[in-house]
């Protein structure tokens, strides 16, 4: 039974959001498998031809708008809600459905996707419509530098100080439908255990870091999150 004064972190990955039908990027099937991340995923690209950066991300926007927040995001914005102690939720996903759903205490290490950056002035401003090359930043007025905010190939993820802050005052960690292969994130239950927090993964198949946490379940996030999330609430 765990103390209800305890800090929890909960680190997301792509499994989460898949169950909702956001297609993933690194699975065997996903998105990088069908089209170029060199020419859609890094600075250079947006350098060199924003149009189709803009056709991609636009794509990606739209089919954002079917889906909708399942069980699991749900069950996560509750135990934020509810929890007696800390509580930290790291995203590497670049969808709203945890905001959807209700989660606050959010940090987006990979960006978020319904958000712009200017490129001149680092401006970031949440955005629904279709990305273009006449959109102006709202803060310096230059046009044509408007990029996603997500992070791409060679770029570090975003919010790291307070993700490493996170996790050493962290009493248990939980990853849920990561692969544990992209690194930082795939480091974070070695950094929290190191730290002295028990570890636990929540995961539909075992990861790439599987041996690094104290306890496993498997299942459908949307199906083991809730009733984690029920039985923590009930303790």
């Amino acid at each position: 039974m765990m103390a209800d004064r305890e800090n929890i972190v909960v680190l997301t990955g792509a499994g989460i959001s898949a169950e909702s039908g956001v297609a993933t990027f690194r699975d065997k099937d996903g998105i990088w498998s069908k089209f170029d991340w060199q020419k859609l995923a890094t600075p250079e690209a947006f350098e060199s031809d924003q149009q189709t950066v803009y056709d991609f991300y636009n794509t990606r926007r739209h089919k954002l708008r079917d889906v909708s927040p399942n069980p699991a995001h749900e069950a996560l914005a509750r135990l934020e809600r509810e929890w007696g102690g800390g509580f930290t939720l790291i995203t590497q996903n670049i969808d709203n459905l945890h905001e959807r759903a209700g989660s606050q205490a959010l940090i987006h290490m990979h960006g978020e996707m319904m958000k712009i950056r200017c490129a001149e002035c680092e401006t970031v401003t949440p955005y629904d419509d279709d990305l273009s090359f006449d959109l102006a930043c709202r803060a310096c007025g230059e046009s044509g530098r408007m990029r996603p905010h997500v992070v791409w190939f060679g770029e570090m993820p975003l919010e790291m100080e307070g993700i490493y802050r996170a996790l050493q005052e962290a009493d248990l960690f939980v990853a849920i439908g990561t692969s544990g292969a992209v690194y930082p994130a795939a480091g974070f239950a070695a950094e929290a255990q190191a730290m002295g927090a028990r570890t636990l993964e929540l995961n539909l198949e075992d990861s790439d870091i599987t041996p690094r946490f104290d306890a496993v379940r498997r299942g459908p996030a949307g199906a083991v999150v809730p009733e984690w999330v029920e039985e923590l609430l009930d303790a």
